[in-house]
Formats: structure tokens, C-alpha cells, sequence
């Protein structure tokens, strides 16, 4: 299963990295494609917003997202994560994990194991 993600401060791109994900798709405007099945790794924008760089992307390439994966931080109280959550619900997949900010080193070892699961 391909992995497509978007970063904005590098905290996950820095996931990718340290998943050592072969070929992922990073979405950098929006109009990327994609025609095989997937798993979204994306951040939270604002107070909770989906950023609009995914929004789009999801926006014509949704048919082939099979979960997501999302980053925030936990300053933000209910609004941690919450892209994962809109992105869970309006699109009907799984929202797989939560990520604070980069990862730890459990992190890594959880997502690995839903990534190994998916394949």
C-alpha cells in the first residue's frame, strides 16, 4: 500500500523518513494523483483544520484512501489530531493513529505495525 503525506514544519516528513517508506507521494499543492490504494499521513493545520493542500488532493483522489494517519500537538487540547478526525468521517475510513508533533520511538514502532497490517 503507497503512503502520500503532506508536511508543512517537517514533523512528518520526518516520520516518513524514519518509517523508511519506499516511494511515498508527498503532497505538496494539491494536485497530485494517485490510482492505486493508500494511507494519508497528514498534520493539522489552524485549530484543527484540514490543510487546504490535502483537502484538495483528497478532493480527487479519495477513491483509493484506505486511512489516515495524522499530527498535531496536544497544547490543542480537543483539536489535537483533529484533521485525522474530519478526514476519518468525511471520507468513511479508519483514523489509524495520532501523532504528537514528530513521534517517539513507540510511536514508530505502533504505525509500523498498522503499516505491516495494511499491506
Amino acid at each position: 500500500m503507497r503512503i502520500v503525506y503532506a508536511s508543512r514544519t517537517g514533523n512528518v516528513e520526518n516520520i516518513i523518513s524514519r518509517l523508511n517508506v519506499s516511494n511515498p507521494l508527498k503532497i505538496e499543492d494539491g494536485s497530485e494523483t494517485i490510482n492505486e490504494d493508500y494511507i494519508l499521513f497528514t498534520y493539522t493545520d489552524g485549530y484543527g483544520d484540514t490543510p487546504q493542500e490535502v483537502e484538495e488532493f483528497l478532493s480527487n483522489n479519495s477513491n483509493y484512501l484506505k486511512g489516515v494517519i495524522a499530527s498535531g500537538d496536544t497544547e490543542y487540547g480537543e483539536a489535537f489530531c483533529k484533521s485525522g478526525d474530519n478526514i476519518s468521517e468525511q471520507y468513511n475510513v479508519p483514523f489509524l493513529y495520532k501523532v504528537e508533533n514528530a513521534g517517539t520511538q513507540d510511536d514508530f514502532l505502533s504505525i509500523r505495525k498498522i503499516l505491516s497490517d495494511k499491506a
